[in-house]
C-alpha cells in the first residue's frame, strides 16, 4: 500500500512515452500507439499525484492518420487504421465483392455426374478438357492465396487496398473449394488431379513460371523501400493479376463456359460463371493498385522496367498457346486451339493497355464475343432451371 511518505517515481510513466523503436517502414506502421497506464492511486482511491513532464512530439504512428499520407506502399501511417478513407475505389470493390458472396454447395450437380457417369454423354476431348482444366485450377488458387496472404498483403500500407486483399484470399478459397466439389461430386481420381501440376507438362511450366514472383517477396528478408525492391514487388503484382488472373486463367473459363453453352456440365459451367464474375474483380482491383502505385511512384516505371514487363507478358502467351494446344489438340465445342491463340492475343492486348503499354499483337480481335457478354452483363436466367447467377445476397449483382 502507498503512503503520502514514498517517493513518487514517474520512470514507469516516462518509459512508456518513449519514441518507437526505429525500423522498417513497415515494422512502423504494425505497430499500435502506446497505450497510457493506469493511474496509481491512494488506499482510498484518491490518485497518486506525479511530478509535471514537459509536453512530447508524438512519433508519425501515433499521430490521429491523414487520408493525404496514404501511400499503397512504404506509408508511415498506421495500417490498422482503416478511415479516413484515401483509396475509396479499393472500398468500393471490396463491398460488392462481399455483396456477391456465394458457396459451391449451393450449386446441384446432378445433371453433371449423371452425365459424366454416361458413357456416351461426353466426348474423350471433352473429358479431357475438364480433367485438364480442373488439374491447372486446384493449385492454381492456391498459388494465388499464397501470394496475397505470404506476399503481397505484407507489403501494402493502404488500409483500404488490405481489406480488399483479405477478401480476396477468402474468395481464393472459396474457388479451391468448388474445384475440390467438382471433383468430388464427379468422383474423379483425386491423385490424378491434384498432381497434374506435377505430372502434366503444359501446367507444370505455367506453375514454374508464377513460382518465382511469389518466392521474392514472401522472402522474410524482403522489404521494400528501394527503386530495386519497389520494382520487384511491382512486378510480382503485374504478373499476378494481369498474367496469372487476367490471361491464365482466361482460357480455362471458355473452354468450361463452352460446355455450358451447350447444356453440358451445366452445374460446373455455373461455378465457373461466379469464379468467372470474382476473377474478373480481383483482376480489376490489381490494375486499379498497379496504377495507383505507379502514379505515386513514377520512378519505377522506366523503359527498362517496361522491357521487362513486355517479355513476361510474351512468355506467359507462349506458355498458354502450350496449354491450349496440349487442352485441345483437336476442334471441340466449336472450338479450337487457333482460335485459342487469338483470344490470348487479344487478352494480352487489353492487359497490356490498361497498366500502361502498348497492344502487343496489333489488329487482333476477339474470337469468342459470348465471353465478353458473360463478363460485362447480366444475363436473365430461368430461376427453376439454375440459380441466377446475378444473385447477391442483399441487392443485384454487378459485373464491374
Amino acid at each position: 500500500m502507498l503512503t503520502w511518505d514514498e517517493e513518487v517515481k514517474p520512470s514507469v510513466q516516462n518509459g512508456l512515452q518513449q519514441p518507437l523503436t526505429s525500423g522498417s517502414s513497415s515494422n512502423r506502421s504494425m505497430e499500435l500507439p502506446p497505450l497510457s497506464p493506469a493511474p496509481r492511486t491512494l488506499h482510498d482511491g484518491a490518485p497518486v499525484p506525479v511530478a509535471a513532464t514537459a509536453p512530447t512530439i508524438q512519433p508519425t504512428s501515433e499521430r490521429r492518420v491523414r487520408a493525404a499520407d496514404k501511400r499503397i506502399i512504404n506509408g508511415q501511417t498506421d495500417v490498422n487504421q482503416l478511415v479516413p478513407f484515401k483509396y475509396k475505389w479499393a472500398w468500393e470493390k471490396y463491398l460488392a465483392t462481399c455483396a456477391n458472396h456465394w458457396m459451391p454447395q449451393e450449386v446441384n450437380m446432378t445433371r453433371d455426374i449423371a452425365l459424366w457417369k454416361d458413357p456416351n454423354g461426353l466426348t474423350e476431348d471433352e473429358r479431357r478438357i475438364i480433367k485438364r482444366n480442373l488439374g491447372f485450377f486446384v493449385t492454381a488458387d492456391s498459388l494465388a492465396a499464397n501470394n496475397i496472404v505470404l506476399g503481397t498483403y505484407r507489403h501494402i500500407t493502404a488500409p483500404e487496398c488490405r481489406q480488399f486483399l483479405l477478401r480476396q484470399a477468402f474468395e481464393e478459397a472459396i474457388h479451391t473449394h468448388a474445384y475440390q466439389y467438382i471433383v468430388e461430386s464427379l468422383g474423379l481420381d483425386e491423385s490424378e488431379i491434384f498432381n497434374a501440376y506435377n505430372e502434366v507438362q503444359s501446367i507444370r511450366e505455367k506453375d514454374q513460371f508464377l513460382i518465382p514472383f511469389i518466392e521474392a517477396i514472401m522472402d522474410p528478408n524482403f522489404k521494400t523501400g528501394t527503386p530495386e525492391t519497389d520494382q520487384t514487388l511491382l512486378k510480382s503484382l503485374i504478373v499476378f493479376a494481369c498474367l496469372m488472373e487476367g490471361l491464365f486463367f482466361y482460357v480455362g473459363f471458355t473452354q468450361i463456359l463452352a460446355l455450358g453453352r451447350q447444356n453440358k456440365m451445366t452445374g460446373a459451367a455455373e461455378q465457373y460463371q461466379y469464379i468467372l464474375r470474382d476473377e474478373s474483380m480481383h483482376c480489376n482491383f490489381g490494375i486499379d493498385l498497379i496504377n495507383q502505385l505507379k502514379l505515386e511512384n513514377p520512378h519505377l516505371w522506366t523503359a527498362e522496367f517496361k522491357t521487362e514487363i513486355k517479355a513476361l507478358f510474351m512468355k506467359a502467351v507462349e506458355l498458354e498457346y502450350k496449354y491450349a494446344e496440349d487442352t485441345m489438340p483437336r476442334g471441340v465445342l466449336g472450338m479450337n486451339a487457333s482460335m485459342f491463340k487469338g483470344y490470348l492475343r487479344y487478352i494480352a492486348n487489353r492487359r497490356a493497355t490498361q497498366i500502361g503499354l502498348e497492344a502487343l499483337f496489333p489488329n487482333e480481335e476477339n474470337p469468342f464475343p459470348w465471353m465478353s457478354e458473360m463478363i460485362d452483363l447480366k444475363k436473365e436466367r430461368n430461376f427453376f432451371e439454375t440459380r441466377v447467377i446475378e444473385y447477391q445476397s442483399g441487392g443485384a449483382l454487378s459485373w464491374d
